[in-house]
């Protein structure tokens, strides 16, 4: 097919999706940090969405993120100023909670990318707020793990460990629950001690209890950890674990065939290679928030020919470089983001096929 050809089919798909008129370029907040700790993540957000406003020549208001108590209002005031009529970005929970309130009066919409905070969204749903979540709630992570094994591990022995943190102990709890309530009791729990070079006595009681699959509540390390004492010993086990194995791989390096429930390397969906080619060929690489951010911005476009855009943004669907995003009327994403992965070759991939 044509060049010629794919961009009306391209712009007939994009006003289907969005199911409105023509769109026109908006002024768009972009809060995100230019210092400090976080200045590499915010950058990865401001280069995802000037890439987008270039394509679609809409005006971003760039705003420094300090993630300070007292910057929220601050932020509000400079949006209204601005006559922006939404704000992407965000990733701290302390500017959101601050701006939410101003951003209400001058009914501009806010983005965020990142906060995954339930009480924050319950506040706004409470008091109204104009807030959009793009990032996985609470929910989601316990929701997807518990689908895979509930699906895939029917009639495996299951084991559930944790690390004895407030996150793993909270997501191994949640997850047996759901797990017993779908008629499947785990043959082994116990809350391991993270942290440790080794972790063979737990990966042999493991075995004892004659666990061939098990869900690891804990972080990266401790997970490649038990999967790398569980292979040398030669204990068959299949681990998996949540969105925390999406990190560093480092100081042990996760063992391949290790599964995780966490987001896709957006850089690999078919959606996004035409906007990724055209951001490494201008000398910026697609990490992280990139993408994310690119995806916001294009929301914003589409939603901005509606008369009142936080109006337009719930129950649509928008068509963006990491696929089509759609808002429930609770603000949330109407589809859980979070996916059944498998490590190989350095990177999270789609799972290969079970063969046992």
């Amino acid at each position: 097919m044509s060049a010629m050809l794919k961009a009306p089919l391209l712009a007939v798909a994009v006003l289907l999706l969005a199911g409105t008129g023509p769109v026109v370029a908006a002024t768009i907040g972009v809060v995100a940090p230019m210092s400090g700790p976080y200045a590499n993540l915010g950058a990865q957000v401001f280069e995802g969405a000037r890439a987008a406003a270039a394509r679609n020549g809409d005006r971003l208001v760039e705003i420094n993120e300090t993630c300070d108590q007292g910057a929220g209002q601050s932020i509000a005031e400079h949006l209204r100023a601005e006559e922006a009529v939404a704000a992407i970005g965000f990733l701290c929970v302390e500017t959101l909670s601050e701006a939410l309130p101003a951003l209400k009066e001058a009914r501009i919409a806010a983005i965020t990318l990142s906060v995954r905070s339930k009480i924050l969204m319950e506040d706004a749903r409470r008091y109204g707020w104009p807030f959009f979540r793009m990032a996985p709630a609470d929910r989601d992570e316990t929701a997807k793990l518990s689908e895979v094994i509930l699906s895939q591990w029917q009639n495996r022995p299951i084991a559930l460990v944790e690390d004895g943190t407030i996150y793993g102990r909270d997501l191994a709890s949640a997850i047996r629950q759901r797990l017993e309530a779908g008629g499947i009791k785990p043959v082994f729990t116990d809350t391991y001690r993270p942290g440790q070079e080794q972790q063979l006595a737990l990966v042999r009681r493991l075995a004892k209890a004659g666990a061939t699959h098990v869900f690891v509540g804990g972080d990266r390390n401790d997970t490649a950890t038990i999967a790398r004492d569980a292979a040398a010993d030669k204990i068959g086990l299949t681990v998996i674990g949540g969105d925390a194995l999406k990190s560093a791989n480092r100081p042990i390096p996760l063992r391949d065939g290790v599964l995780a429930v966490t987001l896709p390397d957006y850089t690999t969906l078919p959606e996004a290679q035409s906007v990724v080619t055209d951001m490494r060929e201008n000398g910026v690489e697609p990490d992280g928030y990139a993408l994310p951010a690119h995806a916001a911005i294009e929301i914003v476009h589409q939603a901005a020919a509606g008369a009142d855009i936080i109006d337009q943004l719930p129950g649509r669907l928008f068509s963006t470089v990491v696929g089509p995003i759609g808002f429930g009327s609770n603000h949330e994403l109407q589809a859980n983001p979070l996916r059944l992965l498998q490590w190989r070759d350095n990177t999270f991939r789609e799972p290969r096929p079970q063969t046992d």
